[in-house]
Parts: structure tokens; sequence; C-alpha cells
């Protein structure tokens, strides 16, 4: 039986036990979004550790990080290893490194060309319980294809995008994995734009062995595409602005 890319439980993979139970009412405060280019994952996970310190402590408003990794795996906490199939000598030719991170999940490629998108928004401030919360990023998935001409949609148990969710041979196309601390959610989304597909060959995605990943590229027949920042960041502010009027919040950009 497979499982879903991100298992259901409180405590052990989308949400903390120290997460709000319950939404209070909304507020109408901007979302502050950055496009921070290409950016190695450490990096982007000690900004945004340090983020959630902030947002936790009332000191910061909601923030929507925008940017593209290096080559990285990154393992979830109760992710099993067995679902990275490449050889270690592989993965060192090929310069991809291996993160453990806190998120729940399996294993996830990120790399260049996929847009990856990191909301800091304290949950119970803007009236949002998870599962609102995730439909909005899977909504703001959803419109980032439209945008570019590529249908998708969401797929029941197996939280992200899919193109042909519901067909013979659905691919992946987006894929989704949080975790909440102090009422503050952090990791996100990557959306797979002009990425390299080949690379998705070296896991199991969601720890699903033959599960296809595509890519916007892919969708719509380029077959010679090869990884663009410039494409992610088009695609970086379109997601940007789709999960901001999903959540029902202004968009701020810092000049």
């Amino acid at each position: 039986m497979r499982r879903p890319c991100y298992r259901a439980g409180v405590g052990t993979t989308l949400i903390d036990s120290r997460s709000p139970s319950r939404a209070a009412a909304p507020v109408t405060a901007p979302i502050e979004a950055r496009w921070l280019g290409r950016m190695d994952y450490r990096g982007a996970h000690a900004l945004q550790k340090h983020l959630v310190d902030e947002r936790a402590a009332g000191r910061i408003g909601d923030r929507l990080l925008l940017l593209e990794h290096p080559p990285v795996l990154t393992l979830g906490k109760h992710s099993d290893p067995a679902h990275i199939v490449a050889a270690a000598d592989e993965l060192d030719r090929r310069g991809i490194t291996i993160e453990h991170i806190e998120r729940g999940g399996e294993v996830t490629y990120h790399g260049p060309g996929q847009l990856v998108a990191y909301p800091i928004v304290r949950l119970h401030e803007r009236g949002l319980l998870l599962r609102p919360f995730v439909r909005a990023l899977e909504a703001a998935l959803v419109a980032t294809c439209a945008a570019h001409d590529v249908a998708a949609q969401r797929r029941d148990g197996h939280p992200g995008c899919w193109c042909d969710a519901g067909g013979t041979e659905p691919r992946k196309i987006g894929a989704l994995g949080l975790r909440i601390e102090r009422g503050v959610s952090y990791h996100g989304i990557a959306l797979n734009v002009t990425v390299d597909l080949g690379d998705f060959h070296l896991i199991d995605a969601c720890g699903m062995p033959g599960v296809l990943s595509t890519s916007i590229a892919r969708e719509l027949g380029d077959l010679e595409a090869r990884p663009s920042t410039a494409s992610v960041e088009r695609a970086a502010w379109i997601f940007a602005r789709s999960f901001a009027a999903a959540i029902d919040a202004p968009l701020s950009i810092p000049s």
C-alpha cells in the first residue's frame, strides 16, 4: 500500500503539538514577499528558523520567502533513507548534498529550475487552521501552473500539486511539506518549473517507488528546457500573488 507524501498525525508530520487548535478572529495585515534568488539550503533553513523566532515573538509580520536551491535532497524527521536510490558516489559526482530536517514527509529533491516558497505565517492571527492553510498553498500551486497554461490539480491523500491527478498516469509537479512551531509555519512548497527531471530518478519521490515527476516545461512540451533562475522568478511572483489572495492577505513587496 502506498503511503501519502505527508502522513497524517499531530506532532509527527505537518504540525506539532504546540500549534493552535482553533482559529482566532482574522487580521488583514500584509504578507511580505521577498525574492532571494539561488540560496544554499542550510542558509535558507537558518533564515527560516530566525524568522520563526521573530514572528513568534511578534517582532515582525508574516513573510514569504521565494527562492531556488542548488541540488539537495532533504529527509523529513521520520523519512526512510532507503528512498534515496542513488549511491553515495553518484550523489557526490552530481554535487548533491543530503540534509536531515524537522518537517514531516519523505525524501524531497530541490534544485535549479525549481521554485521553493517558504511561508512564515502565524496562522491563528489570520484565522487559519492547518487544513485550510494547506489548501491555500495547493490552490496557489494550481494557479501558478494555470498561469503557464498547464492544467494541474490537488490530489486527495497526496498533498501538493499533480497533473492528470485522477487519470491513469498522475504526474507530480509540486510538493508540499510544513512544520508549525509556536503557531508559526515554515518549510513550504516546491514547484518544478524548468528543473532537470533526471535528478528525480535519484529518489523515490514522496517515498513512493515509480511516482512520475514533471515540470511546467515538460507539460508544455519543451523537452530541451534548461534550468533557469529567470523562469523560477517569474513563477515566484505569480505564486506569491495567488497565495496572498488565497489567504485573503495584502501582498507587500519591499523595494
